[in-house]
């Protein structure tokens, strides 16, 4: 009753070790799915220059408002838009043996974009362009939901895992007793850029590729052969 942690930690690891009565199998194992996006991301902007900086800032806030307001119109909700970047900077040309000068300011609102109709993509952008925006840095393809697809890639993680203990054991002239531990990787859902969008003609949506996105899950598995 009066042992120690240390004594009472090595007598429960020595009653767990006694209770083995077979041979361990450790197996690291990864599971995956793969699924069509229903939601992309966008990062667009508006780039002004002029003479100062003042004025700079000033014609990028009226393009900006109104790129802004072009994502309210074309469905994006108030809480999908999120400022990414505001900046403004001296643009300067440089000669040979002489300190750069100043020739003016170039000013910089981007903004990211949530849109959870996949298939409206196109148009977004395109209604951005059209109200002044004139910097797009990429679109990137997620999931709303992409618990579901981390819980599909472990069910294929644990498959996996299993299929391969029931093969050793074979190979060994064993069989799968039980599973003895479970430890869990972390879960990858990498987003899917597309790095250039091409604009189309002014009748038509931009054409934008959706694909697959791939969500992988890695977990370490032991397992009891006897």
């Amino acid at each position: 009753a009066f042992a120690t942690p240390h004594a009472a930690l090595a007598q429960q690891t020595a009653q767990a070790e006694a209770a083995i009565q077979g041979t361990l199998l450790t197996i690291s194992a990864e599971g995956k799915v793969s699924g069509r996006p229903d939601m992309a991301t966008i990062n667009l902007g508006v780039t002004t220059e002029a003479q100062t900086a003042q004025a700079a800032m000033a014609a990028n806030a009226r393009q900006a408002a109104a790129l802004i307001a072009a994502l309210r119109r074309a469905g994006v909700a108030e809480r999908d838009i999120q400022t990414a970047n505001i900046s403004v900077n001296p643009q300067q040309q440089y000669h040979d043996n002489e300190p750069p000068v100043i020739t003016g300011y170039q000013a910089n609102n981007t903004v990211t974009a949530k849109i959870r109709n996949v298939d409206n993509t196109g148009r977004v952008i395109d209604a951005a362009v059209a109200a002044g925006g004139n910097t797009i840095n990429g679109v990137f393809f997620s999931y709303q939901n992409p618990d579901a697809q981390t819980d599909a890639a472990r069910r294929d993680a644990i498959s996996n895992a299993r299929h391969r203990a029931e093969l050793y054991a074979s190979a060994l002239n064993m069989r799968v007793v039980r599973i003895v531990a479970v430890t869990e990787g972390g879960s990858y859902s990498p987003p899917v850029p597309m790095p250039m969008v091409r604009m189309a003609a002014a009748q038509d949506a931009t054409p934008v590729q959706v694909g697959e996105v791939d969500t992988t899950a890695n977990i370490n598995v032991t397992f009891e052969l006897r």
